[in-house]
């Protein structure tokens, strides 16, 4: 269980803070299970999650695994996924960024960015359901990195890109 202050990955919500933990007082809701009070760092609102929620909750990643994670970039293979059919490639991103691990995050981007400058190559576009999962798993990863490397969110890209020599 998380105690108030601790900051979170709350399923596709991505990096939150448990600002309180008790019963919800809500008419017709049993009153004996207890919620998590989350606020959302990078977006608006507040969401109340059971404690015992099926939703994929973890800690965030210290910045010494933050760290090691931005070295092993390189070695992250993007993959290939040979099907062009848009709901079977967006139900097979979904799968992936559904884990919510940095890693897997990591290798949609490092695919679609990596197809993505493919196309450019030959003077096209990517289509927007790649477009839609790239910018998801950005900004899923982007927070996480933020909230474990103290720096801005908008910072993140250019500190993987220069540690990297990109």
């Amino acid at each position: 269980m998380y105690s108030v202050g601790d900051i979170i990955i709350y399923g596709g919500e991505g990096v939150c803070k448990v600002e309180r933990i008790e019963k919800m007082n809500i008419k017709g809701l049993k009153n004996d299970k207890l919620y998590y009070y989350l606020t959302p760092l990078y977006h608006n609102g507040t969401i109340y999650a059971p404690t015992d929620s099926p939703v994929r909750m973890r800690s965030v990643i210290s910045k010494n695994e933050a760290e090691k994670l931005i070295e092993r970039i390189p070695e992250i293979p993007a993959e290939t996924f040979p099907n062009m059919n848009v709901r079977l490639l967006s139900e097979h991103y979904q799968s992936i960024i559904k884990s919510y691990e940095c890693e897997d995050l990591v290798r949609v981007i490092k695919t679609i960015e990596t197809k993505k400058n493919s196309l450019l190559q030959k003077g096209k576009r990517l289509g927007t359901v790649e477009e839609r999962f790239l910018n998801r798993a950005e900004d899923i990863l982007w927070g996480e990195l933020s909230v474990s490397l103290g720096i801005d969110k908008n910072d993140v890209d250019n500190y993987i890109r220069e540690r990297n020599g990109v």
